[in-house]
This record gives structure tokens, sequence and C-alpha cells, in this order.
């Protein structure tokens, strides 16, 4: 039986970017469309919802603009959601997004707040990960489109990516025959000083993996994560900087806006003791350092060798998961944390809801909004002081957050 048409008024993006429509009682979200769309749409149905696939458009939003890259129309790139809308449009369904997660599943009233615009709104990523599939004698290397999720289509260019990363990517596309010999492999370049830094993923052995460091222009540090096993730095030009695998600030300016102001909330409440988890690799530990006493969790062991030094006692920087070290670093005047996209631990929520002396603030800061939410909800002992969101990715459905808590007697 052929899936059934149906024709929608899109009244809504969706977290992951998708419009949203409803027809016969039921919720459609269908990729690449915009808030005023009226669109004919071919509906799958699920069991409470249905997704729609864009057969054409009625009526146009005036969101609705013409995409710059070629790979998000012919190839239905899956590494950006919302180039079809203006850029102000984006902002505003970004917003949106945030306010209704935190209303619906944070059950918080959400103060007023915008989502800071991005300087540049192309060229600005920093880090660059694609998925490579050998192809006969030759590797297709790019990225899945939307609709299909194990499809890799190859690429040529990414507008939102910086030319210098893209330059790195074309040197290594010819010396893909140092690689680990697999079917499969997940590859980053990312900007680091002196260079770039390369992180493999996948592979059970890499014999020689200097002779591919040594082939590719630009590269200064390698990094391996095999099938079994951890990332470590395998490879490194002479004088190469230790930069780790983890962590890069994929939009440079926007993030040190949102450092600066996370450092600003941080201080307006004049602790005298600060935990700053998933610590990273210690830029706002130390920031704060030299003004307060800061305990610095991390997970990433290399990431805590690079600026444990440079602590100044009594702040400390502590190697482990933030659940299970959080405790011993309470109590404090100001938690902040700042987790993978999958947000807390259940333990860490937990913890901060039910501490004897509860902090005088939890600073938040998040890259998805529904598991802000979900987090927020599991410690009603904290009221939603203050919000502000960076968009630090432009053309995407990814938004950063920044949530100050204060306790409810505050």
């Amino acid at each position: 039986m052929n899936d059934p048409l149906a024709r929608v008024e899109i009244d809504g993006i969706a977290a992951g970017g998708d419009g949203v429509a409803r027809t016969e009682g039921m919720v459609v979200f269908t990729p690449r469309t915009a808030i005023g769309d009226v669109a004919l749409v071919r509906l799958t149905r699920h069991k409470r919802f249905a997704r729609g696939t864009l057969i054409s458009l009625d009526r146009e939003s005036p969101d609705r603009i013409v995409a710059t890259c070629a790979h998000y129309v012919q190839d239905r790139c899956g590494g950006c959601q919302l180039q079809h809308m203006t850029y102000d449009a984006q902002r505003r369904a970004k917003a949106t997004i945030i306010a209704d997660s935190l209303r619906r599943i944070g059950r918080r009233e959400t103060p007023q707040f915008d989502v800071e615009a991005s300087e540049a709104q192309w060229r600005y990523r920093r880090k660059l990960t694609l998925h490579l599939r050998r192809s006969g004698d030759h590797w297709i290397a790019g990225l899945h489109p939307y609709d299909d999720p194990r499809g890799v289509f190859q690429l040529e260019d990414c507008p939102i990516t910086d030319e210098r990363v893209l330059a790195v990517w074309t040197s290594l596309r010819a010396r893909f025959e140092f690689l680990p010999s697999e079917t499969a492999l997940r590859v980053a370049v990312r900007l680091v000083s002196g260079g770039a830094a390369v992180v493999v993923e996948g592979g059970r052995s890499w014999p020689d993996p200097e002779r591919f460091i040594q082939a590719v222009d630009g590269v200064v540090e390698l990094w391996w994560k095999p099938e079994q096993g951890r990332t470590r730095r395998i490879a490194a030009r002479i004088g190469g900087q230790h930069a780790g695998a983890s962590f890069a600030q994929v939009n440079a300016r926007v993030a040190m806006r949102l450092r600066d102001y996370v450092l600003d909330r941080v201080r307006a409440h004049s602790p005298t003791t600060v935990v700053d988890a998933y610590a990273g690799v210690g830029d706002t530990a130390l920031a704060l350092a030299s003004e307060t006493t800061v305990t610095a969790i991390e997970l990433d062991a290399s990431a805590v060798e690079q600026f444990a030094d440079r602590l100044r006692l009594p702040s400390r920087a502590i190697s482990g998961r933030v659940e299970e070290r959080l405790e011993e670093a309470l109590p404090a005047d100001v938690v902040l944390l700042n987790p993978p996209r999958s947000g807390v631990d259940p333990h860490v929520t937990n913890v901060l809801e039910h501490v004897t002396s509860p902090p005088r603030a939890i600073i938040y800061v998040s890259c998805d909004a529904a598991t802000l939410a979900r987090d927020l909800a599991r410690m009603p002992r904290y009221r939603l002081a203050s919000v502000r969101a960076y968009d630090m990715f432009p053309q995407t459905a990814h938004v950063e957050t920044v949530c100050e808590l204060v306790p409810e007697a505050a």
C-alpha cells in the first residue's frame, strides 16, 4: 500500500529542525520546511506521530530562502537542518525550541531571552568529522543524508566549515591508504595551535601511523580510538603541542562570548568555592582560580594533565566521572555544569537536589535543550533565575543554552 498524501500547514519547528504540522489529529514532522509553508507531504505513520516527506509547496513561508550548499539539496545532507530558512527565522526557532523544552519537560517558567547571533553564519566550524566508507578500491568520505543514517555521500565542500579545515581534508584524501585497513572509519579534523589535529575512530590495528602524519600537510597531532580501547595520541610532529582529542571550540568567537558570560554569572554570586564539573581543558577553571578556590572535575585524564599544575592551591583538578567525584567536592558556593549532549548522570542531579548545604547557584551550560530540561526537572529545589542562548551552530538546529539556577528560598 502506498503511503498516504496530506496537505499541511507548518506552524512550528521541532528540536531536530523538522517543521511541525497537524493533520487528522496527528502531529507530522517534515524536514526542510519552515513556519508558514503549506506543503503536500507523503506520510509515514507511527504510533503517535507521522513523518512527512516534502513533495511540493503550495505556499512558501516568508522565512524560506534558497539553501547555499549544493549538498543540502542534492545529497539531502544531514549536517545542517535550517539552511532553507533566513537567519532571523533560525534564531527565533531555536528560542522557541528552548522555551518549549524548559516549559514542557523541565516544568519551568522561562524568563524572556534571545538567541545571541553568531558573528559568522558561514565558515565558522573549526572541526569537521566525516564518515569513511570503502567502495571497491577507493574511499567515500562524507556525511549521512538526513533520511539515510547508514548512507554516506562524497563531500566536496562544507560552507559552514573553515577553509583551513577543508584544506587539511583535501590533503588527507590523497593519503587514505595509510589509514587502518578497514571498510569503515570515522575521522575528525580540527584546528589547533600550529596546525590541525586528526582523530581516527575504528580499526583493530594500525602498524605505521607515523607514515600517515608525515604524509599529510598541516597535521601536527594524530589520535586513534581503536574498536577496542580508549582514545590515545599515537603520533605528533616534532614541536607539536599536546592539544587533546576531545575538545574543540567549533565556533571560537561565540564560544569566547559564552565563556565570558558564564564567568560573569559565576562571579555575580561572589563565590569563595566553585566546582567546575566537566572542566574540559580547564580554561574556565583557570580563569576563576586566581580569585576563588576551584575544584575542576574532568573524565579525560590527558586533559587534566594539561592544566592541573597551573591551578594554584588550594584549587585542584580531579580526574574522574562527575557522578563519582562530585560529592567529595561539595559543599561549594557555585557549581558549574557543562556536560556533553546526553546531559548529566541522574546521580549528579540527585546529589545537588539533596545536598545539605545547596550552592548559591548552579550554572548549567547545555548543547541540547531536551536533556537540559530533563535535568532541571530532576532538581525542583532550584528555580530558574536566568536564561541566555548562543547560536554556536548557524544553519543547524543545535544551540547552546546557559541556565542560572538558584535555591527556591533565595
